[in-house]
């Protein structure tokens, strides 16, 4: 069984934990404001950029995606305050300090609050952002309990009914801290009864609310008919991954009320439908609470048969899973739209230099040392920019190397059936990846940052050839492994050569070392490999591989001799054949 489990479970994280939870409609409708936006940039109409962000923000909200919808709220702000537009400051400060209460943080949101009431232009909009300002702010509950009633009649003059359901909501929070535990339960209820016609997505976090009002009171039976009713919401019913949800959260409810057969039941169902429609988390989820729930009962055949099952209709579950698709249609519009923020910024700057080359020219015919003065200046900027931007070239040429070499390796797995070993491999990979996508825009990053690369690095290649070399790596205790930044994958092309060009051919298991030693104010980083030699490596090249130029190590002499010539750094790189016994030491010298 613990085969079966740990088998799914990596098949999974090798996706699982980066799904969003957007539906198409969100991919969708980001992807047609981002549209708008490029067209904004284009006509450079910051008032119709700040709304498109705005937008993007707005959807991002309704569908619970708090983190994203502060981003874009952000953003939009940003832009209005450019613009001194203050109602619309007003606007998008309020919603900004909603996302970012929503997410507890507190602090920005009293801020955002306060904003939004400073630049309000009606009594009834200060009011409202005032009363949420003070609602935070204070630690009383009566001056809560007071600010909130408040914006309870406004929002029933107003007839807001999502807002006055929000302040329920809130009040019912106060009612819990007071120990008023029959106001609460009636404010809750409220607060879904407006909500569930008007935002289906409040009218859910109330029903979870709600719910784990009564489990904390051990009213399980009312939780239980809390949360049945909520399935029977149009709005449940015809999301099939919010009705799996919503199916599983009632089955906790009967565990813990210590109704195992019932929770059972449910948990079959929402496997069912999770299968059907193509939720493969939900199903994930289903399977875990199922096991769970047989392990206890030690119903061991069921567990197993369960795994079974889920194993043998993962890859058609997978081949169903809209969200896959979804989320690669997000990530690509975000990604379009952080394109279109840089070429803006880009062009703005181009046009700054622009201006200002055109008022040198002017002033050229007062003053000709001042033009000589520029124009030396000019150019020297125009050098150093090259050299950057021949420097994140490269950088940037690391990652489709490493790439490539590592998806061989997976090819290497599936090519001899191992599916387990390439799945672990694959989410090695990934979390490698990660950290240095994220570091691809830094010529320095943090000692500690570069040594777990390495580190996952070494562990994907040791996976690679197991039978092939051990490895160990040493690092200095007098390193301040905090504040040392040093060049991000400048080490690792070493080990690349030491492990394909040197010990894959051994014949025996060879051993790699690493070291980080502080030497005065140097670092010395030391690769020493028991391979087979450069010199015997040259020897053993077929001439194809002769032919073929070696980007990896060139490209990273390269990177060292900008690194030296534009952070006057002193970098040095020694790579020899020891004399005394077959393999090569790599030597680097490093200026604290």
């Amino acid at each position: 069984m613990k085969i079966f489990q740990v088998f799914v479970l990596l098949v999974l994280l090798s996706f699982g934990n980066k799904l969003y939870s957007q539906t198409t409609n969100v991919a969708q409708e980001v992807q047609t404001e981002s549209k708008k936006l490029k067209k904004a940039v284009d006509t450079k109409d910051e008032s119709a950029q700040a709304d498109s962000y705005y937008n993007i923000g707005e959807t991002f909200f309704s569908d619970g995606n708090f983190s994203k919808s502060e981003e874009y709220f952000t953003r939009s702000k940003n832009l209005y305050e450019k613009l001194n537009d203050k109602s619309n400051i007003e606007k998008v400060s309020r919603r900004l300090a909603q996302s970012q209460e929503k997410q507890n943080k507190i602090t920005p949101a009293i801020i955002n609050y306060s904003r939004a009431a400073e630049t309000g232009n009606s009594k009834r909009t200060k009011m409202v952002n005032s009363n949420d300002a003070a609602r935070l702010s204070s630690p009383s509950q009566d001056v809560k309990a007071e600010a909130i009633q408040n914006n309870i009649d406004i929002s029933k003059k107003d007839n807001d009914k999502g807002y006055l359901a929000e302040s329920y909501s809130q009040m019912a929070d106060v009612n819990i801290q007071e120990k008023n535990i029959p106001k609460a339960e009636e404010n809750l209820n409220n607060a879904y009864k407006l909500s569930k016609k008007e935002a289906p997505q409040q009218a859910l976090e109330i029903n979870q609310k709600l719910t784990d009002f009564y489990v904390e009171n051990k009213k399980f039976d009312k939780a239980i008919e809390a949360k049945k009713k909520i399935l029977k919401e149009d709005f449940v019913k015809e999301n099939s991954q919010k009705e799996v949800e919503q199916i599983q959260e009632l089955a906790d409810i009967y565990i813990k009320k210590n109704d195992a057969g019932e929770a059972i039941a449910l948990l079959k169902k929402s496997y069912g439908i999770a299968l059907e429609k193509g939720h493969t988390l939900e199903a994930q989820k289903s399977v875990r609470k199922l096991d769970s729930l047989y392990n206890i009962s030690k119903n061991i055949d069921a567990s197993v048969q369960l795994y079974r099952d889920f194993l043998g209709k993962l890859p058609d579950l997978v081949s169903k899973d809209k969200s896959l698709v979804d989320k690669k249609i997000l990530e690509d519009t975000e990604q379009r739209i952080s394109q279109l923020e840089k070429e803006k910024q880009l062009k703005d700057e181009l046009i700054r230099k622009k201006n200002v080359f055109n008022y040198s020219l002017i002033g050229v015919l007062v003053l000709l040392t001042i033009l000589v003065i520029f124009i030396f200046r000019t150019l020297k900027k125009v050098q150093t920019k090259n050299k950057k931007i021949a420097l994140q070239s490269l950088r940037r040429e690391m990652n489709p190397h490493f790439i490539f070499n590592s998806l061989n390796s997976v090819n290497h797995f599936i090519a001899t059936n191992n599916e387990l070993e390439a799945n672990q491999y694959l989410t090695k990979f990934s979390k490698l990846m990660r950290g240095v996508m994220e570091n691809s825009t830094e010529d320095f990053i943090p000692f500690q940052q570069e040594l777990d690369l390495l580190q996952n690095y070494l562990a994907l290649e040791k996976t690679r050839f197991a039978d092939k070399f051990d490895y160990e790596i040493f690092v200095d205790e007098n390193l301040n492994m905090q504040s040392l930044k040093i060049p991000g994958m400048l080490v690792q092309p070493f080990l690349e050569n030491a492990i394909w060009h040197g010990l894959r051919y051994r014949a025996d298991k060879g051993f790699l070392k690493l070291n980080f030693e502080k030497d005065e104010q140097y670092l010395k980083i030391t690769i020493e490999d028991n391979g087979i030699g450069i010199e015997e490596s040259k020897k053993q090249k077929t001439i194809h591989q002769k032919n073929r130029e070696g980007r990896g190590m060139k490209n990273t002499l390269e990177r060292i001799s900008l690194l030296n010539d534009l952070y006057k750094q002193n970098i040095e790189c020694k790579i020899t054949d020891k004399k005394t016994e077959p393999g090569v030491l790599v030597e680097v010298s490093y200026k604290l």
